[in-house]
């Protein structure tokens, strides 16, 4: 943090002056007067009295890192009043407040994130390599912490699959046991069980000391009849109810690009299902198994229906959801879905918050066909 402290030259030269700085009940008034008749140069004299204990009570707090108490009985001030002068002294611009940190520039990204794209917070992580197994591990240790900065007894967690929660459950560490429940927000993915959510779910449970619910069932089925007689089971739709009540959720944002997007490994999908999602639903980002188009609505109805999970607005009741995606694969995936509305919190790296900051204000449409 740097402070700077600046008079303007009337107060430094002490010479007169056609500006008259008068100091009463503590607040600094400029009065514009031709010229200082006796009485004025007496008040004059009067005000640099006034200003040079100003100018001692901020140099003792700033600079020498007296609190507001010494002060107040070195001069034989009340407490309030030595509040007050330093009060004054920012609002007339005397006193000039700058935090400087080493890190700044991704601080900086964090709150563009925020105002630009609307979501309430976000966490930009430092590009430690052009690695992206490396990206996404530094993306991942960040979002464990912050998961259990946030995290409290009693909590119900859920979770989605994929390779960034793998990333996140593989950093978590914590000195103490939570009495937490851990649920999946979705199915699983067979033969996946790295990035399966039922493997995951069980996985965090197990490390912050709580209890696992499973979710039996695949995250995505051949025909929607199957997928509405799956959620009529008792056993599965009481973990979906948990679910959609839970306090936290954690999720991947995935991408809907072939080589990179775990979605399309999954054995329910065929080629020409990558092709329809891409090229007819001009599909962008893939949330809870859902896919999305660049606004963020739900595009692929065909698939949609097939999933076994909590839906989209289902995200919306849950009070803290916190999405983790990294590298420059998933810009058009994070702005879907920011553009949808369903995080309360990113967690990215910093090239690829530059990427979606860049990309934001284009045409949605033209931001999908650049990804």
């Amino acid at each position: 943090m740097v402070v700077l402290i600046s008079y303007p030259e009337f107060y430094l030269n002490l010479i007169p002056s056609p500006l008259v700085i008068l100091l009463e009940i503590g607040v600094l008034k400029m009065l514009t007067q031709p010229s200082l008749s006796p009485n004025s140069a007496q008040a004059y004299v009067g005000d640099h009295a006034a200003l040079r204990l100003l100018h001692r009570v901020l140099m003792m707090y700033y600079q020498e890192g007296l609190n507001q108490a010494d002060i107040a009985e070195t001069f034989g001030l009340s407490t309030a009043k030595v509040n007050r002068l330093l009060k004054q002294a920012r609002e007339q611009g005397i006193v000039e407040i700058r935090i400087r940190t080493p890190m700044q520039s991704l601080f900086d990204l964090e709150a563009r994130l925020q105002s630009l794209c609307g979501v309430p917070e976000a966490v930009v992580v430092p590009q430690v390599s052009d690695d992206p197994q490396l990206v996404l591990e530094a993306v991942g240790r960040a979002a464990a912490q912050y998961l259990t900065q946030r995290l409290r007894d009693g909590d119900v967690v859920c979770v989605s699959g994929g390779k960034a929660l793998s990333a996140v459950v593989r950093s978590v560490e914590t000195s103490r046991r939570f009495d937490v429940q851990v649920v999946p927000a979705t199915g699983g993915a067979q033969g996946r069980h790295q990035i399966d959510a039922n493997y995951l779910a069980s996985e965090l449970a197990q490390k912050l000391g709580g209890t696992v619910h499973e979710l039996h069932a695949p995250v995505i089925v051949d025909t929607a009849e199957e997928r509405d007689a799956l959620v009529g089971i008792r056993q599965i739709s009481s973990v979906l109810d948990m679910a959609r009540k839970a306090q936290i959720a954690v999720l991947g944002i995935g991408s809907v690009a072939p080589g990179t997007s775990t979605y399309f490994e999954l054995p329910s999908l065929h080629e020409d299902d990558r092709r329809r999602l891409i090229e007819e639903f001009c599909g962008t980002g893939e949330l809870l198994a859902q896919i999305v188009d660049p606004r963020g609505q739900p595009c692929a109805p065909d698939y949609n229906c097939r999933v076994v999970g909590i839906g989209l607005d289902d995200l919306r009741g849950i009070p803290l959801t916190i999405g983790v995606a990294a590298t420059v694969t998933k810009v058009a995936p994070i702005i879907s879905t920011l553009r949808g509305g369903y995080l309360k919190t990113l967690i990215t790296d910093e090239v690829t918050a530059r990427g979606v900051l860049e990309q934001w204000e284009q045409d949605p449409c033209q931001t999908a066909r650049t990804e």
